[in-house]
């Protein structure tokens, strides 16, 4: 169990921008883009959790008719923090696999410029990209659409180890 709530200054900005942006591109289609307070339920491993932002297409499945916990997610993103950096790597990923909706798993460092993707392959694998640069666009394959690296991290401030900040 992680205590998750509050969060950084960079963490929210970088969900706040990713919710944005995805938002504004998936608006004509078919799909619903969630920030951190929809609960995911994982049936298959009875998981309950609060991703940080959520994409969804086709029509949204809830557990209820309280439509609080979603269960068909296509696309999942977590902005690591140092408390839950490790378990969103591992034992999360490994549980939201087990879930058949999802397709891309993003991971979003807070410190500096990274965002990791997992995309879910037709033959059931992985695909891993990475994307390291302020020039990168982040590419969303099952949403057919794309993200740059400077909006993900637009007015976000890194802190600098000889003092101050970089953006």
């Amino acid at each position: 169990m992680f205590a998750t709530a509050g969060a950084s200054a960079a963490h929210t900005l970088i969900v706040s921008h990713l919710v944005r942006e995805l938002g504004n591109q998936l608006k004509t289609k078919d799909c619903f883009v969630y920030p951190t307070d929809l609960r995911l339920y994982v049936r298959e491993n009875g998981l309950y959790t609060y991703p940080d932002a959520i994409v969804g297409c086709g029509r949204p499945k809830f557990v209820d008719a309280m439509n609080d916990t979603l269960t068909n997610p296509t696309v999942l993103i977590e902005v690591l923090s140092p408390s839950t950096e490790v378990y969103d790597r591992g034992k999360k990923f490994e549980m939201y696999r087990e879930l058949a909706s999802p397709q891309e798993y993003l991971l979003v460092a807070q410190d500096h410029y990274s965002v990791e993707t997992y995309w879910r392959r037709p033959d059931g694998s992985w695909l891993y990209s990475s994307y390291a640069s302020p020039d990168d666009t982040v590419l969303f394959r099952s949403l057919e659409c794309a993200v740059s690296m400077n909006e993900v991290y637009a007015r976000v401030q890194f802190d600098n180890p000889e003092g101050g900040s970089v953006h």
